[in-house]
């Protein structure tokens, strides 16, 4: 297996810890596989009748996934081991998202891409004040996956095209008011949530409410109208010049801040959670994201923006198209396009 997750058991829970602090618990391969292969032990064994996420320590709960490796296979290898990520990490989402007993994830800390993808498909999604969400792929040229095009498009008020487009970071109470988190707990709570749960994994709701605390303010509800008005249209230029047209301060910093992001990557999303709204369940989600990311990560933006964010750190991403406009109907039709029947994306 790998020491980068701890696997255990507590009473009748299973206890699947995320172990890599210096990267803020960000996935890589193996701790996908040694998540999935626990999660399919337990599913078999009577003994465990729920299921804890969390971090052993450290600020992050997952930050993501290992865009190294990732950026390495689209300048080195042509994608192949970056998609065989993909494939794999994509599994793990989808068997979480089906699994037949309770999981809980403790979203402690920053819970960033691959992190949102193994905390979002749980029953019980605990925010607490330490807590960072956010989809930021539109900064790097890849776009929301893991789960993104679904979980983000079923949120309401046009929130999930917003969160997809900005890479707007919620807090604790943010999470809860949008129905991201399902329940808000301080931190000095969740070693007492954890130790009951496993004692009795059949009164989970109950406990999380007992420990739950009413929440600051959500930030984000005093901007609610201004997100779904702005955010309406499917098309990326119409959201664009609807902000324009916007002289407020909240409309220029949004504006602002779309400008930073990969045109390509904007109009994906948006594609993106069209599609899956449409859709009734989350593998026929998970086998369009693959499509998509099979393509972008050898498209020139993807590379290009983590030189530009995570390697380098000069803010200056050249992106190809520069312009929304640049974004053809072709170009999108060919992210989108199914691949040969033998490299489609299949469940476990």
């Amino acid at each position: 297996m790998t020491d980068e997750v701890h696997i255990h058991t507590h009473g009748r829970a299973g206890h699947l810890s995320l172990n890599r602090p210096k990267a803020l618990h960000s996935l890589t391969l193996d701790m996908c596989h040694a998540m999935s292969a626990a999660l399919t032990d337990w599913d078999n064994d009577d003994a465990v009748e729920a299921i804890i996420l969390d971090h052993a320590e450290g600020r992050g709960f997952c930050a993501g996934g290992d865009i190294n490796l990732l950026r390495n296979s689209a300048l080195n290898d042509g994608g192949t081991s970056g998609r065989a990520f993909f494939h794999d990490e994509y599994q793990l989402n989808h068997q979480m998202m089906t699994y037949s007993k309770p999981i809980v994830a403790f979203m402690d800390g920053i819970t960033m891409g691959g992190g949102v993808g193994i905390a979002m498909p749980c029953k019980f999604r605990v925010a607490t004040e330490n807590t960072r969400f956010a989809m930021p792929e539109t900064g790097i040229g890849l776009f929301p996956d893991v789960g993104g095009g679904w979980h983000l498009s079923r949120l309401t008020g046009r929130m999930g095209q917003f969160l997809a487009l900005t890479g707007a970071r919620l807090d604790g109470a943010e999470c809860l008011w949008a129905g991201i988190a399902t329940h808000y707990l301080p931190t000095e709570k969740l070693a007492e949530a954890k130790a009951r749960i496993a004692e009795h994994p059949d009164r989970i709701a109950g406990i999380l409410s007992e420990l739950s605390v009413t929440p600051p303010p959500a930030r984000i509800e005093g901007n609610a109208d201004l997100i779904a008005k702005h955010f309406a249209s499917d098309r990326y230029e119409d959201i664009l010049e609807s902000l324009e047209a916007d002289d407020s301060e909240w409309a220029a910093k949004e504006l602002a801040t779309l400008h930073t992001k990969s045109p390509q990557t904007c109009k994906v999303a948006l594609r993106q959670l069209a599609e899956s709204q449409k859709l009734d369940n989350f593998a026929d989600n998970m086998v369009m994201e693959y499509r998509i990311a099979s393509r972008v990560l050898t498209r020139p933006d993807f590379a290009e923006g983590v030189r530009a964010v995570i390697v380098d750190k000069t803010h200056d991403p050249k992106w190809d198209p520069a312009t929304p406009e640049g974004v053809s109907d072709e170009l999108l039709d060919s992210i989108f396009a199914p691949l040969p029947a033998d490299e489609e994306w299949k469940p476990l």
